[in-house]
């Protein structure tokens, strides 16, 4: 289908980390997915039509290092140090990419990266989500990459908080951490040296903290940065909707997201009456409203700042008004027409233009009224009468079947077409295992019940898990899980200059004390010592003791 190819070719995944990650460290890549599924709808449609049909795909990566010796070589012992799993859904209208979790165990500093250095899990982070976001990419279809940054001790390795070298950032930080990836990403598509991402007419971040304002929140923004960002929400930018709609329908509805929950409250509002008509909550009327009581949610005022991020990328020749507009359109002719022909009663051989002769009715709608009355009472009587199916006496000679052996398997998941008018699927943006859902969800649940609290717990978690999911791979994919990567970047590290080092004085500067003021010092002490003083001491007088009297 042509109006969703990719535009252009994009660089690989492992070309991207490969030129952010430092010069001449190794990390070993391993990504998981699973094919695009149908799910339910991220957004609630509006009242009188049906919600989008809504594709979802899982990815999950990591990233492990040899741990080295004393002496600096390899020890041959693996680790797992960062993993991030990001959600693809997908529509006929948009593409949203959301961060589900991100976590890390603290064993990267075993590296000895130099002090200044970029961090690594940084640069992984930022090459992953800007490698999902090119190979999906469609025509005339917006991305999105939407989060929500809240400081945890851990996510995906249990234990990991216990290990002392773990570095766990607290709620600003986070929040902080998090708008310089993405940031990282908005200036690579704005940069013109990048060919593969100047397919994007426009790039802008988005960012809400509940419960500050906007000269607040322009504080966790890189200061190089700010004109690319946008404080507030793009909810009413994103949605395929021009004209009013409910607030809960430009709300989205992700996996264990603070915003889902809430909407799950304010739907229980909406009982049978006029509200189920119009489809709008009682307390909270517009997203302004919805965003002020978000700062009041337990997951808001717990003493924590949190922080809402997207990155809206808008296709070249289009402003978003206009995207709307044609995406609007073209989707729903073409969802009409898939719509028609799955709800049709065709059968497995009638093929979908039938000849001319077909369409012509069998009978005259112009027939003799005596002959329209002959032929409705035939069908009353026969309609009338039930009819007795008779079962076919058999006979001959019993011949047995011979059993079918299964010779092989098969993983039907890679049998699904990979370009629809709802999805793309391209080879390049697999992941190097592809696994249903069911055993995605029982893989990452694995890595939930390892232990990573030291070393040597999660180097046997580590491999306990790599072997676990290149056991369930399928042919080929067993050698691919696991990708060595070695970073061609060079960094530049804050080296220390003459001025930046201690300020030394000249000896001609130094003036000594002279042996008179030494002498003068001795002598002073020495008269406190005995208790001489140029102060006279004031003594009483017996007259003046006054003695108590006696009672």
């Amino acid at each position: 289908m042509a109006a969703h190819e990719r535009l252009r070719k994009s660089p690989t995944l492992s070309q991207l980390l490969a030129a952010a990650l430092p010069k001449d460290v190794n990390f070993r890549i391993y990504h998981l997915s699973t094919p695009p599924t149908r799910s339910s709808a991220l957004y609630s449609s509006p009242p009188g039509e049906r919600p989008d049909r809504t594709y979802c795909e899982s990815h999950f990566l990591s990233a492990s290092i040899q741990v080295p010796s004393k002496d600096g070589t390899s020890s041959g012992t693996e680790v797992l140090v960062f993993a991030i799993e990001v959600l693809i859904y997908s529509t006929g209208f948009n593409m949203t990419f959301f961060v589900s979790k991100a976590d890390s165990t603290g064993y990267l500093h075993l590296l000895n990266l130099p002090k200044g250095s970029p961090s690594p899990l940084r640069e992984i982070s930022g090459a992953f989500l800007l490698h999902l976001v090119m190979q999906r990419q469609r025509r005339n279809i917006q991305s999105v990459i939407s989060l929500f940054a809240r400081a945890q001790d851990q996510y995906l390795f249990p234990g990991s908080v216990e290990y002392s070298g773990k570095h766990v950032l607290d709620d600003r930080g986070l929040v902080r951490w998090w708008c310089q990836v993405l940031n990282s990403l908005i200036e690579d598509a704005k940069s013109s040296a990048q060919p593969a991402t100047s397919r994007w007419e426009g790039v802008r971040g988005y960012l809400v903290v509940p419960g500050l304002d906007s000269h607040e929140t322009m504080a966790y923004i890189p200061r190089a940065s700010k004109s690319l960002w946008s404080m507030g929400h793009p909810l009413k930018q994103i949605s395929r909707h021009n004209n009013d709609v409910p607030p809960r329908c430009l709300i989205p509805h992700f996996p264990d997201d603070p915003k889902a929950r809430y909407l799950d409250e304010l739907d229980d509002e909406i009982t049978k009456g006029e509200h189920s008509t119009s489809g709008q909550w009682k307390s909270v009327r517009s997203t302004d409203q919805f965003w002020d009581m978000m700062a009041f949610r337990q997951e808001c005022s717990a003493g924590r700042l949190v922080g809402f991020i997207w990155v809206v990328f808008t296709p070249a020749g289009q402003s978003l008004p206009q995207l709307a507009e044609s995406v609007a359109g073209d989707s729903q002719s073409t969802a009409a027409t898939l719509d028609s022909l799955a709800n049709s009663s065709f059968g497995p051989d009638t093929p979908l233009t039938a000849p001319s002769s077909q369409n012509v009715p069998t009978s005259s709608p112009r027939k003799q009224p005596k002959a329209r009355a002959l032929e409705e009472s035939r069908q009353a009587a026969r309609s009338s009468k039930p009819r007795i199916l008779k079962r076919k006496k058999l006979t001959g000679p019993i011949v047995p079947r011979r059993p079918r052996v299964k010779t092989e398997n098969r993983n039907y998941a890679l049998e699904i077409p990979e370009s629809t008018a709802y999805y793309v699927w391209p080879a390049e943006g697999k992941g190097q295992v592809i696994v249903e859902e069911s055993a995605y969800k029982r893989i990452t649940e694995l890595l939930l019940r390892l232990d990573f609290a030291n070393l040597e717990l999660a180097s046997s978690s580590s491999v306990r898990w790599i072997s676990e999911v290149r056991s369930g791979a399928w042919g080929s994919m067993r050698e691919a899980w696991g990708q060595m990567i070695t970073g061609t970047k060079a960094t530049q590290t804050p080296s220390i200059t003459a001025t930046a080092g201690v300020n030394t004085l000249n000896m001609g500067l130094v003036k000594k004390k002279r042996k008179a003021d030494i002498s003068e010092k001795k002598e002073e002490h020495a008269t406190m010592d005995t208790g001489a003083s140029t102060h006279p001491v004031n003594v009483l007088s017996a007259g003046m003791i006054r003695k108590k009297a006696k009672t």
